[in-house]
C-alpha cells in the first residue's frame, strides 16, 4: 500500500517552507479545511495559506492567480494575494498560494450578495488565458491521481464522467459565454469588512454562467440548505437554472465533481471514506434528491 501524500508531517513542512520565503513564523497555525486544498490560517499575521491536494490539479494554481491579479485589477470584490514573493510558490512536489485574510464581519454574505458579485465577474472583458469550461476535467484528473479506488469503482466513475459528457454535449445554453467563478456557492463568499469578497478560483474558467447558479441549486438538493436561498439567487441574478431543461446535466456533472474531490487525499484523510462511499453508492442508484453530508 502506497503511503499518504499529504502527512500532517509533510504538509506541515511545506508549510513551513512558503512561510520562510516570504518571511512568516508559520508555528500554530490552524488547519482550515482539507478537501481540495489544505488551507492554514496563520496565527502570526493575518495570513492563509492553501496547499493544493492533487498533484494533477497543480497546473490550476497558475490560472488561480492570474485570476485573482486580473479581479483585483478590475475591482472586483474578492480575496487579494500576499505580496512579496512570485506566486504560486512551488515546494518540492507541492504548490502554493498566500492569501491576505479577510476579516470576518458581520453581516453573513447572503444569496443577492452572491448573485450581485457573480453578474459583476460575468459582465467582465474575457481574460485571455484562462481555459475554457469543462467541468468533468477536474474530476478525470482526480481520478487519475486516486490516492486509492478499487477497479470497480473506477470503472464506474470513468463510465459516468462518459455518460455526463455527452450530456452537457447537448445542451443550448441560453446565456452568453463568460468568465466563470466555476465553483458559486455561499461558501466561498468571505463577509469582509467593505462588504462580501469572492474566494477560491480553482474552477475558474470560460464558459455558461449558468454554471454558476448550480453550486446553490445542488446545495439545497444535496445538502439540506434552505429553498429559498436559492429562489433568492435566481431572482436577483435573473436566471431560474433549476427550472431549465438543461439543469439535470449540470446536477449530474456537479454530483460527480462533489464525490470525487476527495480522491487524491482517501489515504491521507481518511475521515473523508464514508462520505465518499456513500455519494458513490447514490451515483450508482440514481438517487438525485438524497442528502449528503459535506466532507470535513
Amino acid at each position: 500500500m502506497r503511503e499518504p501524500r499529504f502527512t500532517p508531517d509533510k504538509l506541515d513542512a511545506t508549510l513551513a517552507e512558503v512561510c520562510a520565503r516570504l518571511g512568516l513564523d508559520h508555528r500554530e497555525a490552524r488547519l482550515l479545511r482539507f478537501t481540495n486544498n489544505a488551507v492554514y490560517q496563520l496565527a502570526s499575521a493575518p495570513v492563509v495559506v492553501r496547499i493544493v491536494g492533487s498533484h494533477t490539479l497543480r497546473h490550476r494554481t497558475y490560472k488561480v492567480v492570474r485570476v485573482a491579479e486580473y479581479f483585483a485589477g478590475q475591482g472586483v470584490p474578492a480575496v487579494r494575494l500576499y505580496p512579496g514573493a512570485r506566486q504560486p510558490i512551488v515546494v518540492g512536489d507541492d504548490i502554493a498560494t498566500v492569501w491576505w485574510q479577510v476579516p470576518d464581519s458581520p453581516p453573513p454574505p447572503t444569496a443577492t450578495d452572491l448573485a450581485r458579485l457573480l453578474r459583476q465577474v460575468h459582465a467582465l472583458p474575457v481574460l485571455d488565458g484562462v481555459p475554457s469550461w469543462s467541468p468533468l476535467s477536474d474530476v478525470r484528473a482526480r481520478l487519475a491521481d486516486a490516492e486509492e479506488l478499487d477497479a470497480v469503482d473506477r470503472r464506474f466513475l470513468v463510465e459516468r464522467c462518459e455518460q455526463v459528457h455527452e450530456a452537457l454535449d447537448r445542451l443550448d445554453f441560453r446565456l452568453e459565454p463568460a468568465l466563470q467563478h466555476g465553483d458559486a456557492h455561499l461558501g466561498n463568499v468571505l463577509a469582509g469588512p467593505g462588504g462580501p469578497v469572492l474566494c477560491d478560483f480553482d474552477s475558474a474558467g470560460i464558459g455558461p454562467p449558468e454554471w454558476d447558479l448550480v453550486p446553490v441549486a445542488v446545495g439545497v438538493l444535496r445538502f439540506g440548505e434552505p429553498a429559498a436561498v436559492y429562489r433568492e439567487l435566481a431572482d436577483a441574478y435573473g436566471f431560474d437554472v433549476m427550472g431549465w431543461h438543461g439543469f439535470p446535466a449540470l446536477q449530474a456533472a456537479r454530483d460527480l465533481k462533489l464525490t470525487t474531490s476527495v480522491l487524491p487525499i482517501l489515504r491521507s484523510h481518511p475521515e473523508v471514506r464514508p462520505e465518499f462511499h456513500r455519494r458513490l453508492d447514490d451515483l450508482r442508484a440514481g438517487r438525485l434528491e438524497v442528502r449528503w453530508s459535506r466532507f470535513r
